[in-house]
């Protein structure tokens, strides 16, 4: 990716004929990162599937453990997840034009971050019955919902196990988001597949070796606690180091250095504590979403695992898509709002807006439209639970992604402060509807949950929408919107005739083809899924979306290529 040169570094040599230009590099760099994300995420899939299908999607061992491998994901994010993906490779970009071209600070910031996520990981593994009890509804007799003290046990002892994953997804981050400012993009994204390897092994292991009854908390042993909590941070592990492998390939090398002063982490520091207070309002958030879903543990109802499971599959489009895409983007953005160039920023955000937005309403109406054969191949007994909170969520896909647009583009320009206030408004919003669920039937808690996190994502849309444009002037809000409405009716269309596929194929039906065996699941995804995907595109066709007309022709022309 070809960038405007810092003070002291040589100029780069004109594109010659066949040589990569800007645009090419960070298709390629897109590339690269969308085929790790794609091969990661699908290695992930196939983990969570294997997952329900060993301890099921309901029930205490579910639960239990789904609460207990989402407590390092929070924690990470609180001490470090947002402030190493937003400020770091700004920052390390700016770091590159030092004389030594930002060796010292790299050595500073790797040897203060492996300290203090040591220490975050040792607090917080010993506080594990602190956090579970922070996060898990304890059983009310009198309406039967919540954990009851053995699976509050069960989630502690799990807990154990999997809390020491904190230091090594910080270092996972930090290790990668350094190789990515300097244009080494493929190894974070492909080191995910390792750990999805070192975790299905895991979980393959635990089905030759225990044949307990998973959803009762009392049948649980340690081995079995060890075997399956142990594999899932083990993969972490892997994920983590294998990254230092391909740190001589991007000419870097470390030596630690605690001499913190005098290399710009002041500026990291200031810039980081806005991101940190947007976490920590974001991970409050989470926290209520946790103890609320948490309320609807019963033997037969959507709780944790469910949730967990919808946002995995509601999480793999924007994955492969719009994470690929925009960290690709970030880069180039960052160099940008160091230059100055405005312009370039506004042009990229648009881009990269209308994209994420025609990708997004297909892969929200093929959520919805697949959402029982998807489920079916989770979970047999849990498939209309599952069903339900993938369509909940898939509802707020669009504006999910379209708002992580553009608070990269905050990042980029160092806005950290209104990144915040858009997050706390966003959260405020949410910790209100999600706490109103809590007076709904216990069976419609979780799909409440989703109902409402797609409405806050689309207020968080809106504000951020409005609030960008004062920021860095008009960057064509008025054809985002457009495509905004031509991706929803081209969507609805296919959303009617999806529905109707899965339907003819018995999705709706007890006993019928779609829900009866994963095989059938799988056909009916094919089947309708191509179904959608031929339908939405015509649709925009029709609509004369020039960027839609534009993917197309430059996929014919790639068919004919290779040819």
């Amino acid at each position: 990716m070809s960038e405007t040169p810092s003070p002291g570094e040589p100029a780069p040599e004109e594109p010659t004929a066949g040589a990569p230009t800007e645009g090419s590099s960070l298709r390629r760099a897109s590339l690269m990162l969308a085929s790790g994300t794609v091969v990661s995420r699908l290695l992930g899939f196939v983990s969570a599937v294997m997952l329900t299908q060993t301890i099921g999607a309901l029930g205490s061992g579910a639960n239990t453990f789904a609460l207990a491998n989402q407590l390092p994901n929070n924690i990470y994010a609180i001490i470090a997840g947002g402030v190493l993906s937003a400020v770091l490779v700004p920052q390390i970009v700016r770091a590159h034009s030092h004389a030594d071209g930002g060796r010292a600070y790299l050595n500073r910031l790797i040897t203060v971050g492996l300290v203090v996520f040591l220490l975050a990981a040792v607090i917080a593994t010993l506080a594990a019955p602190a956090l579970v009890a922070l996060y898990a509804s304890p059983a009310d007799g009198a309406t039967g919902r919540g954990f009851t003290e053995q699976e509050l046990a069960l989630a502690t002892a799990f807990a154990y196990w999997c809390l020491p994953q904190v230091l090594f997804y910080a270092l996972y981050t930090l290790f990668g988001e350094v190789l990515n400012a300097r244009k080494v993009f493929g190894p974070f994204t492909w080191a995910p597949a390792l750990n999805n390897v070192v975790t299905i092994g895991g979980l393959l292991l635990f089905g030759v070796l225990f044949d307990a009854d998973v959803r009762d908390a009392g049948q649980w042993s340690p081995d079995m606690i060890a075997v399956l909590g142990g594999s899932a941070t083990l993969g972490v592990v892997c994920q983590a180091l294998v990254l230092l492998l391909f740190w001589r390939r991007a000419g870097l090398t470390f030596r630690p250095d605690f001499r913190w002063r005098g290399v710009g982490l002041g500026a990291t520091g200031r810039a980081a504590g806005w991101v940190f207070a947007m976490i920590v309002v974001m991970q409050l958030g989470g926290l209520v979403q946790t103890r609320v879903a948490s309320e609807a543990a019963t033997a037969d109802d959507a709780s944790l695992m469910v949730m967990r499971t919808a946002w995995l599959l509601f999480m793999l489009p924007h994955s492969v898509v719009v994470v690929s895409m925009v960290t690709a983007y970030l880069t180039r953005m960052s160099a940008r709002a160091r230059d100055g160039d405005i312009a370039g920023i506004r042009e990229d955000t648009r881009t990269a807006s209308i994209l994420t937005v025609l990708f997004m309403a297909l892969a929200a109406t093929g959520l919805i439209a697949l959402s029982v054969p998807i489920a079916r191949i989770f979970s047999a007994p849990a498939v209309d639970q599952i069903a339900i909170v993938i369509a909940a969520f898939a509802v707020g896909l669009v504006p999910f992604s379209a708002y992580f647009v553009i608070q990269r583009v905050l990042y980029a320009l160092d806005d950290t402060p209104l990144a915040f206030w858009l997050q706390a408004a966003h959260t405020g919003f949410f910790v209100a509807g999600a706490l109103a669920c809590l007076a709904l039937p216990t069976a419609w808690i979780v799909p409440g949950i989703g109902l409402v996190t797609s409405a806050a994502g689309a207020f968080q849309l809106v504000l951020g929408a409005s609030t960008l444009s004062r920021r860095i002037g008009a960057f064509g809000m008025r054809t985002v919107w457009l495509r905004v409405l031509q991706s929803t009716g081209a969507g609805v269309l296919a959303l009617v005739v999806g529905l109707l596929g899965s339907g003819a194929l018995g999705a709706f039906t007890s006993g019928g083809f779609a829900r009866e065996t994963i095989p059938g699941a799988i056909v009916t995804i094919a089947l309708v899924g191509l179904l959608v995907v031929i339908v939405y595109g015509l649709a925009l066709w029709a609509l004369r979306v020039p960027e839609a007309t534009r993917l197309a022709r430059h996929a014919r022309e790639r068919a004919r290529r290779r040819r």
